[in-house]
């Protein structure tokens, strides 16, 4: 049996190490285990420092076979955090049972798909859902998305951080201006603006420091805001009201900007966004014995919560799949009462969890990566990376950030706030998702993998760490073209 311990909190009410051990060195004395199970076993420790989340206490993996044809290990994965006091073993041995998930679909599930890719993943789906739907969820909650951010506060909305972003801005305008390179139009485009807290107070201040320069640049901006949700649109037009002549409202997915603004291609000079990369669909690799696996899941629901949504929403459990559907294409007004739809989606998306099994990429002749990367290339950074390594790929973010490329004024930039994994080392120590926020995923972004398109686009990437808010996770990524 190998451990392998994810995380180095101290927080008393996780599982340590020297329980874990203790308690399989238990259970295979019981006979529980095979010796051929507990030869091959990988332990992993982790602490998921998301409450809200897809994983189950402790889930086994369905791992890849050898050669032989044989499971090449047994994996199980344990989220300390989740772990009530003195419950391990009990959850090890039902994970290990002969009734387990991987041998055969549980009867204490409810299967919402079969395996598959992350990114296509009915989760998504729900996800999508959200920002669609963003205000029913808020209204039933009573509380705005911003609210359910960790602290409560979003840090693309703080004030100095806009303040100094609409500085740069300026100087990069009065340095065009000074080698006659000023176009008579200035694009600027935030993608995933949201309720435009950030583009008002942006644009407050640019036009202050127009005005107190006297540049006159103020009034050739033609700011786009950009969002993919018409509802979301019509709601931000309020906090940039004083602006108004120069925005536009556009409609664009964010995984490919250039498909709706065609028109500037090589045009704007500056795009923004926040805390949109990592809500953008992604996949997630494992490393291993220099191979690469795709991590493929299945969304479920355990059948006691099943059976209590069902309930409380006046449902027989045979017909929970089939509302999800339904749900999924109409919003909370699949049920009768609009209430009863929000409660049903609500509690339907606390209860799912993923199912988890491991496929060499060699099995998958047709599993794509995003463009600008390739396996060879993958392999090659992960050289001195650690052993054993699970990462995300960044599908989504890395998508988008190739596609907004070219809209970019050759002295333009992009400038990403989110939240960035920037070195590989990085993944041996901590969980950074999939993870559950209010109603939609979180994942954080592979900076390393972004940096590597990025370069072979002809930029250089810079991350610097987020200095206006003490503790705060977020880095700032920006973007330089190189010469």
């Amino acid at each position: 049996m190998i451990l392998h311990v994810n995380h180095t909190r101290r927080d008393s009410a996780a599982a340590s190490a020297s329980e874990a051990v203790s308690t399989f060195l238990t259970l295979f004395e019981e006979g529980h285990l095979t010796p051929a199970q507990f030869a091959r076993l990988q332990v992993y420790l982790d602490w998921v420092q998301y409450k809200q989340n897809f994983r189950e206490p402790v889930t086994v993996v369905e791992a890849a076979e050898s050669d032989g044809g044989e499971p090449s290990r047994m994996e199980i994965r344990i989220d300390s955090r989740q772990l009530a006091p003195g419950s391990l073993r009990e959850l090890v041995k039902k994970a290990i049972g002969p009734a387990a998930p991987g041998r055969a679909e549980a009867e204490d599930r409810i299967y919402l798909e079969e395996f598959r890719s992350l990114r296509t993943s009915v989760v998504w789906s729900f996800n999508h859902l959200y920002w669609q739907r963003l205000k029913d969820w808020e209204e039933a909650t009573g509380k705005s998305y911003e609210k359910s951010l960790p602290g409560g506060v979003s840090d693309g909305h703080h004030p100095q951080a806009i303040a100094d972003s609409a500085r740069e801005f300026w100087k990069l305008l009065r340095e065009l201006e000074t080698h006659h390179q000023l176009p008579a139009e200035i694009f600027i485009l935030e993608i995933g603006v949201g309720l435009a807290k950030r583009a008002g107070m942006w644009l407050d201040r640019f036009c202050e420091l127009d005005q107190e320069n006297g540049t006159q640049y103020y009034p050739r901006l033609r700011f786009l805001l950009g969002d993919y949700s018409l509802s979301t649109l019509d709601r931000s037009r309020p906090a940039v009201e004083k602006h108004i002549d120069l925005c536009s409202f556009i409609a664009l997915d964010a995984l490919d900007p250039t498909r709706t603004l065609a028109f500037l291609r090589h045009k704007v000079l500056h795009v923004h966004s926040s805390n949109t990369y990592d809500n953008l669909p992604d996949e997630e690799l494992v490393w291993r014995d220099n191979r690469l696996y795709w991590v493929q899941v299945r969304a479920y629901i355990p059948a006691p919560q099943a059976a209590r949504i069902a309930s409380g929403c006046q449902l027989a459990p045979a017909e929970i799949a089939r509302t999800i559907k339904r749900l999924l294409e109409v919003g909370a007004d699949t049920l009768p009462e609009h209430e009863r739809g929000m409660a049903f989606w609500m509690n339907t998306w606390n209860a799912i969890r993923l199912e988890e099994r491991l496929v060499d990429r060699l099995d998958l002749p047709d599993a794509e990566l995003p463009a600008g990367l390739s396996y060879p290339q993958i392999e090659d950074l992960l050289h001195d990376a650690p052993g054993e390594l699970r990462f995300h790929l960044s599908s989504g973010a890395l998508e988008s950030f190739r596609n907004t490329l070219p809209l970019l004024h050759p002295q333009g930039y992009l400038q990403v706030q989110d939240i960035f994994v920037t070195d590989w080392s990085g993944y041996s120590t901590g969980f950074y998702g999939p993870g559950k926020l209010d109603g939609s995923i979180v994942n954080w972004v592979n900076g390393a993998l972004l940096r590597e398109v990025a370069h072979r686009a002809g930029y250089d990437l810079h991350f610097t760490p987020f200095p206006y808010r003490a503790g705060s996770k977020t880095s700032i990524l920006y973007t330089t073209e190189r010469e």
